[in-house]
């Protein structure tokens, strides 16, 4: 007879969902530094440092700050790899699923 389907621990669910919540503050929160800076005229953040932080489970709050900020919004290019970024998390979560359900 099939199996049941497995379920990953809460425990384990719980610890990912502090890490993206965690991620998605500080990257909201550079973003909302990079808006500063660009207001200023000073220093800004590389887009790349903007992007490594969304692939560390920040993509959310990259999300809340185009939106909230609306920083970054008008930069087609970023947004594209934000996407993309955005696309990877989204395979994998499915895939890891797929492979706890089956």
């Amino acid at each position: 007879p099939p199996h049941p389907p497995r379920e990953p621990p809460v425990r384990t669910l719980l610890l990912i969902a502090s890490v993206y919540a965690l991620m998605s503050l500080v990257t909201f929160a550079a973003f909302a530094r990079d808006k500063r800076a660009a207001r200023r005229g000073r220093p800004r953040t590389p887009e790349r440092t903007l992007h490594a932080l969304e692939l560390a489970c920040g993509w959310p709050g990259a999300l809340l700050a185009l939106r909230l900020l609306r920083h970054k919004s008008a930069k087609r290019p970023y947004r594209v790899v934000l996407l993309i970024i955005i696309s990877l998390h989204l395979i994998l979560w499915g895939a890891l699923a797929w492979v706890w359900i089956n």
